[in-house]
């Protein structure tokens, strides 16, 4: 159980998890699971990055080798449990603990928007990915429509009302930022609608994307 007053990261985030029941739950995990499971494929070696419980992970796990790293020590014992799959706790504000290009994907599902330095984040995946790798994942976007109304109205921007959210990449930002590290093969709205298919900067509110290392 988390502390009643969190007093560490990985305790803040075993809090914030462990309300609304959100153990056993995927944001948009209909839309994501096959997405990612088409994209990922069979015959990789994965590392899992803010993977939690498992709950994503278990829909490309089938003919993969996946360690899931986080955090949530607490989520991750059920991970193991269930899955079976492999866990580290990590920090990603930090040099991550694995060898230069020793994975074939990253997966970073609904977790860039919780990290104060992204830029230490994706360049740790670039290191860790093997050359021509793939990094997927998933974003809630920030100042389409729906959160310039909120801001008018005289409310903060926090996507959800999510504390924990401090990063709010606009659709073309989100884009250019990954394109520092990584060759952006797909981006994809997958929350806010047909607009958002057409014009992804006023109603796209989450989105999924395909990176690819250099070969």
């Amino acid at each position: 159980m988390a502390h009643p007053n969190p007093v560490t990261l990985g305790e803040v985030y075993a809090q914030h998890h462990a309300t609304g029941e959100r153990l056993g739950k995927s944001f948009l995990e209909d839309t994501r699971a096959p997405l990612f499971r088409e994209w990922i494929g069979q015959g990789k070696v994965i590392l899992d990055l803010g993977g939690r419980d498992g709950t994503l992970t278990r829909h490309y796990l089938a003919g993969n080798q996946i360690v899931i790293g986080d955090i949530d020590v607490g989520a991750m014992a059920l991970a193991r449990e269930t899955y079976g799959v492999d866990t580290i706790e990590v920090d990603l504000n930090q040099s991550l603990p694995f060898e230069d290009a020793s994975y074939d994907v990253v997966v970073l599902a609904e977790v860039l928007e919780h990290l104060p330095y992204p830029k230490i984040t994706l360049g740790e995946i670039q290191r860790i990915l093997k050359p021509g790798g793939m990094l997927v994942g998933s974003i809630p976007l920030a100042y389409h429509l729906k959160d310039r109304w909120q801001v008018l109205r005289g409310r903060k921007l926090w996507m959800n009302g999510d504390p924990t959210h401090v990063q709010f990449f606009k659709y073309a930002e989100l884009r250019d930022f990954i394109a520092n590290y990584l060759e952006v093969e797909d981006l994809v709205s997958i929350k806010g609608g047909n607009k958002a298919k057409w014009f992804p900067e006023l109603f796209c509110r989450d989105v999924a994307f395909r990176c690819r290392k250099a070969a």
